[in-house]
């Protein structure tokens, strides 16, 4: 499983188990393997263990959303020495919540906590210190961990330098089965964005710039700003194939 995951992210060989290893692994998985939603769009069911998230990675050269990335990445992370914990989160993105509905990623390497995430969409593509305080370089922007008595905020700097809120977690440890719940609420709300809307999002060459397929559009990020080309509903699929090399028929 192991160097067929490797080979899937474009690696020929495991890093070392360092910081800079965890780098290069964190953004070879997001230029790679999307952060999508076509199951979930298409009313296909999807689970949360390893054996439908390696199978679905691998096999079929799908990506997936948090539950599926993040769950397959945290296991190639164990597989190749790292210490790892999955953590619950909840989104903060529409306003306050305690309600999880994110699985992230601790990394603890020499001592050290980090947080990776590969299934968050436009988010952070280098290891975050965990017990650093003010900002952090996150390769794509500026981020800082918030503590309360709810447990770490992650949260963006905006262009003004303000911390936006993404997500808010505790440093629990959970286990893969402790967020079928979540999956399945999530893709059982038909109302939501995740079934409402297909997208499909990831690094190109490992960032900072990132493609972004949405219903109607094929979004650039990049250093000159964001642009925009419009993609009609006859040929999403085809530039899904293209710009991001999966097919939903898969």
């Amino acid at each position: 499983m192991t160097d067929r995951y490797l080979a899937r992210i474009g690696l020929d060989a495991a890093p070392p188990v360092a910081r800079d290893g965890l780098t290069v692994l964190q953004r070879a998985h997001l230029t790679t393997v999307p952060f999508e939603n076509l199951d979930v769009f298409d009313g296909i069911r999807v689970r949360t263990d390893l054996e439908w998230s390696f199978d679905k990675i691998i096999n079929h050269r799908r990506g997936g959303w948090c539950f599926e990335v993040n769950g397959a990445f945290g296991a190639l992370l164990e597989a190749l020495g790292f210490a790892v914990v999955r953590l619950g989160a909840a989104v903060l993105l529409d306003g306050p919540s305690v309600i999880v509905d994110h699985q992230t990623l601790e990394v603890v390497i020499d001592k050290i906590p980090y947080l990776v995430d590969v299934g968050f969409g436009d988010s952070f593509a280098s290891p975050l210190e965990l017990n650093a305080t003010g900002p952090q370089d996150g390769h794509t922007g500026t981020f800082e961990f918030i503590a309360s008595s709810q447990g770490l905020t992650l949260t963006r700097h905006d262009d003004d330098g303000v911390p936006v809120p993404q997500y808010r977690f505790k440093r629990t440890v959970r286990d893969l089965a402790d967020f079928d719940e979540a999956s399945d609420r999530l893709q059982s709300d038909r109302s939501l964005h995740w079934s409402e809307k297909p997208f499909a999002t990831r690094l190109i060459d490992g960032g900072p710039e990132r493609i972004t397929l949405l219903r109607n559009r094929l979004k650039y990020s990049g250093p000159e700003g964001i642009t925009e080309e419009p993609v009609d509903s006859s040929e999403w699929d085809d530039v899904l194939q293209s710009r991001f090399d999966i097919s939903r028929a898969s």
